[in-house]
């Protein structure tokens, strides 16, 4: 059980993309930016989820996550 916990938690690391995710969510305005780990909620099972909060750039507080995947490029969710 305990190799199982662990096998996950690296698996859960390893599907994020936090330098990507920040680049991306700067280039589109946002500032303040805290990425918050792996996010699967509102990405699709093959990508991957970075979390994220961040001031918008209408000065709202917002969260989300950034999906990204091999072959796709980059698209913002919000929650």
């Amino acid at each position: 059980m305990k190799t199982l916990i662990v096998l996950a938690a690296l698996l859960a690391i390893g599907c994020t993309d936090g330098p990507g995710a920040t680049r991306v969510l700067r280039e589109q305005g946002f500032t303040e930016i805290a990425i918050t780990g792996y996010d699967a909620w509102l990405c699709g099972k093959e990508d991957y989820a970075t979390g994220f909060t961040a001031t918008s750039p209408i000065r709202t507080r917002v969260s989300g996550a950034v999906c990204s995947g091999v072959f796709k490029g980059y698209m913002i969710r919000f929650r």
